[in-house]
């Protein structure tokens, strides 16, 4: 995985493209954001677009000029989909293999069976935390909502507290762990290492999810007591995963959604164990625990493991994966855009701004990032544009940053990314329709979910930025 170095990073700082001062490039920055929320808000502009032109517009104000506002935007577009753009493609193919072989409809099953009553929110947590690591949010979300709906209507559960488990997994995995979009680009942006990133981000997320997932939803059930809408049920058919009813076991498909997180973590296991780049050992892991090596890996034996094993052809295979293309087009596009966003920050001379900044009012750089991230997922209503944005005004803070801190950053925008969804995030309106909620309801349920795992990441991130 190419990434941005801090070494980078503070060569571009000394060269800023405009000689603005920092009050200039504060309304700069400012405006830039400004154009962004308000082409996404009010005038439903695709974000692709928001953040290009708003790029423009934060060039102009800083007084740069328009020729190198657009080679820094090109720069940092081809470098972010050069670093994270193969890996999401990866995600996405992996994703669509799980999904289409049957292999998710078999970690459902197989966790529903084994679960009793009181234990089915946790079973569904559990679910959740699992299918998202290699999938959207989104495509979580419709792949799972069935099963939701389905077993809160067989054990007369209430809906929330099958929900919100299954919706607090799915959240977390995709603001905190790579290889989801988000913490990928912050990854490269900050210089982060990806290995201890997502081994700290797992540390976090288990108490996070357990927090905002079943603790949680014992009080959303009581504040939203509803059970799951009927048109929603009426349409639920058994969705069957290819011609033939086989499907991969279940070992295998945990296995295989499992490979790549094993690989990466036993990546930054040696290095931490071994430290000595010339030691054989360490040279294999790293290559071999290298994110596109590690979810190359992964698709490759997703082919057999859950593929074949659900019997498909080779043309179906090869369908699958081309299939698995196109839902990700537009978060390419995003990633991409925000990455040229970013690097116009960098190269305007914002990231000595913040860093001057956090200095004088004495805030710590990761509640800094985490802040910088909050402000703009409540603007923007994005996530993803959250992340990026914010590694990209916070990347300098990690310039003497020791490698766990580092991550820890990333860590710490990712949970602000979550921050309150209202009613300017697509994935609020997904879930109230498909729970058959009101916006009030979805707001005490939902909102305040995503809230919680923000503030608890925080914590967490917070807590363990003292012990490393």
């Amino acid at each position: 995985m190419t990434s941005l170095s801090v070494e980078t990073l503070a060569a571009d700082a000394v060269e800023p493209i405009t000689s603005a001062g920092n009050t200039q490039l504060g309304i700069a920055v400012l405006a830039g954001i400004a154009v962004i929320v308000l082409l996404i808000t009010k005038f439903k502009v695709h974000a692709f677009l928001a953040l290009t032109i708003g790029t423009l517009a934060l060039g102009a104000f800083a007084g740069a000029s328009l020729g190198d506002t657009i080679t820094s935007f090109s720069t940092g577009l081809g470098s972010t989909v050069a670093g994270v753009g193969v890996l999401i493609a990866l995600g996405a193919i992996l994703g669509k293999l799980l999904a289409d072989s049957g292999g998710a409809d078999q970690i459902v099953d197989t966790i529903l069976r084994r679960a009793s009553g009181r234990a089915m929110p946790w079973a569904m947590v559990l679910i959740a935390s699992v299918i998202g690591l290699p999938l959207f949010f989104e495509v979580g979300i419709v792949l799972l909502i069935p099963v939701v709906l389905l077993v809160a209507k067989r054990g007369n559960f209430s809906l929330m507290r099958i929900g919100i488990p299954a919706l607090a997994g799915l959240s977390v995995m995709h603001g905190l762990i790579p290889p989801h979009p988000g913490p990928l680009v912050a990854i490269d942006a900050i210089g982060a290492d990806l290995g201890v990133t997502l081994a700290l981000g797992l540390v976090i997320s288990v108490p996070t999810v357990i927090i905002a997932g079943p603790l949680f939803s014992r009080y959303a059930a009581r504040w939203v007591d509803i059970q799951p809408p009927e048109r929603m049920l009426q349409t639920l058919e058994k969705r069957p995963s290819d011609e033939t009813d086989r499907r991969p076991s279940f070992g295998a498909t945990v296995a295989t959604v499992l490979l790549p997180v094993v690989l990466m973590l036993v990546k930054a296991l040696v290095d931490i164990v071994v430290d000595d780049p010339e030691n054989q050992v360490q040279k294999v892991a790293d290559v071999v625990g290298s994110p596109l090596i590690a979810l190359l890996a992964a698709v490759l034996v997703g082919m057999f493991t859950l593929g074949r094993a659900a019997g498909f052809t080779k043309d179906r295979l090869a369908s699958t994966v081309e299939k698995s293309f196109g839902p990700i087009a537009g978060v390419l596009l995003i990633v991409a855009a925000g990455g040229g966003f970013k690097q116009t920050l960098i190269d305007a001379g914002v990231g000595q701004m913040i860093l001057e900044f956090s200095e004088n009012w004495s805030i710590p750089a990761l509640l800094l990032g985490w802040l910088i991230a909050v402000a703009i997922r409540l603007a923007t209503g994005s996530a993803t544009v959250a992340t990026i944005s914010a590694a990209g005004l916070a990347a300098p803070l990690a310039a003497d940053m020791s490698t766990s801190h580092a991550a820890l950053l990333v860590l710490a925008i990712g949970a602000g990314s979550l921050f309150f969804s209202h009613v300017n995030d697509a994935g609020f309106w997904l879930v109230k329709e498909y729970f058959g909620m009101d916006v009030g309801q979805t707001i005490k349920t939902w909102s305040v979910m995503e809230t919680i795992i923000s503030v608890v990441g925080l914590g967490f991130v917070m807590l363990l930025s003292l012990i490393l």
